[in-house]
């Protein structure tokens, strides 16, 4: 059976997710800040017409924002992270052969849907994802998975194609005439580092690429090389990966709102950077046998420092109360007082699965303290799923609140605080 690709990539995601409760905001200019509200990481189509280049410094823009009236968010990752899973769950109900690429791109393995009408289903798929979540899309159809990701970003480009381009049953005249207009660097796989490599060679364009002679390709970009002038030739060499895979890894980090050097500080980032990575292994069912915590102080001040500690554990774990104390003991014994640290960050890696854990048959209190752990977190993460998230927390989560990063215009998490819900109100008639 042929191999039939779509991508779905959600339009200026973050932005578009500011707009789905404040109709208000349509046709006027949105960026979404990072955190501390430091770069811009998002913007809508009004915003690009600016000149805004992504990840531009927000106070070099100060003025141009007050002058264009351009509305300005703080990152709101919480309503962003459940808006995406909404788009998921109405994918996966499309079809199970669904891989989450990233927060708003899935790629869909359309090979097995008896799909004659590709356009017609792209246009309607794009419309059930308006309609029921309220994010507009772009997709990509191909028979390969570079060619639909290549796909979707002239859909989302050309306001003709409405959304959706097929290249599928597009003639191969078609099909040349989109890789001659996608540039090198626009093409999935090749970084800013290979970019210029390749247009030493003379290749500028995805149809350059192309047009390569496998052996060629692969001496210029290895094995991917060979593989990408295939799938740009409608040859698939990447399969939709399973939908859930197995981690190799785990970190949460941030920037502190203001730089410390106060070790209470410190140690509330650190419990509740470990809560979120502990929480993410519980809830794959995994246990950490490393990890790592690291300290740095800004790097673009004098006297830059970075403190870092590794730690391993006889008992793989995912109980963030013993995986913290751990990491705060080691963290005490460097920690400078007379640095003001900026960031922070928690790595558990060395990962395996709840159902491969090997206890010591001959240290029973070892097996019995593992057990009770077990028994603990799982109540804890219970009553969260029941009361909200953060309801049941470690104590030391709470020592301060100064690590925070700044979100001075986060707007609310409409879909899930309680108290943040977005009000409706009724006017007589």
């Amino acid at each position: 059976m042929p191999s039939a690709f779509a991508l779905i990539d959600c339009n200026n995601f973050f932005a578009s997710c500011e707009r789905l409760f404040r109709p208000d905001l349509e046709g006027r200019p949105v960026v979404v800040l990072s955190s501390n509200d430091g770069c811009v990481v998002a913007r809508s189509n009004e915003a690009k017409a600016l000149g805004i280049p992504m990840g531009a410094p927000a106070f070099q823009y100060r003025q141009l924002f007050k002058q264009q009236g351009v509305l300005q968010f703080s990152a709101n990752f919480e309503l962003y992270g459940d808006i995406s899973q909404r788009i998921t769950r109405l994918l996966t109900g499309i079809t199970p052969r669904t891989e989450v690429y990233s927060v708003d791109e899935s790629f869909l393995d359309l090979s097995q849907l008896g799909i004659t009408d590709y356009r017609g289903w792209g246009r309607q798929v794009r419309q059930r994802v308006l309609s029921e979540v309220g994010l507009p899309v772009s997709i990509g159809l191909a028979a390969t998975k570079t060619l639909s990701k290549l796909g979707s970003k002239h859909a989302k480009k050309h306001t003709e194609l409405a959304g959706v381009l097929d290249l599928i049953t597009a003639s191969p005249n078609s099909r040349a005439r989109y890789l001659l207009q996608t540039p090198i660097s626009d093409i999935w796989g090749i970084g800013w580092r290979l970019a210029p490599k390749l247009r030493a060679e003379g290749i500028y364009t995805a149809l350059d690429v192309s047009r390569l002679r496998p052996r060629l390709a692969q001496q210029l970009m290895g094995i991917h090389g060979r593989q990408l002038v295939a799938e740009l030739n409608g040859t698939s060499c990447h399969p939709i990966e399973p939908f859930a895979q197995v981690r190799q890894s785990v970190m949460h980090g941030r920037i502190f709102g203001t730089d410390t050097n106060q070790f209470s500080v410190v140690e509330a980032a650190i419990a509740n950077l470990t809560a979120r990575a502990s929480f993410c292994l519980r809830s794959e069912r995994l246990l950490a046998r490393s990890a790592v915590v690291s300290l740095s102080t800004n790097r673009h001040k004098p006297g830059y420092q970075r403190l870092s500690q590794i730690i391993s554990f006889k008992t793989p774990t995912a109980d963030n109360g013993f995986i913290t104390t751990q990491l705060l003991q080691a963290l005490a014994a460097g920690f400078n007082r007379r640095a003001s640290y900026h960031r922070a960050n928690v790595l558990l890696y060395n990962l395996i699965s709840e159902q491969a854990l090997q206890a010591d048959l001959f240290d029973k209190a070892a097996m019995a303290t593992n057990q009770t752990a077990h028994a603990r977190m799982q109540a804890v993460d219970s009553l969260n799923q029941r009361y909200g998230k953060g309801t049941l927390r470690f104590a030391a989560e709470d020592l301060s609140q100064a690590w925070l990063p700044k979100r001075e215009s986060r707007s609310p998490r409409y879909t899930t605080q309680w108290q943040e819900l977005p009000t409706a109100r009724l006017t007589p008639p």
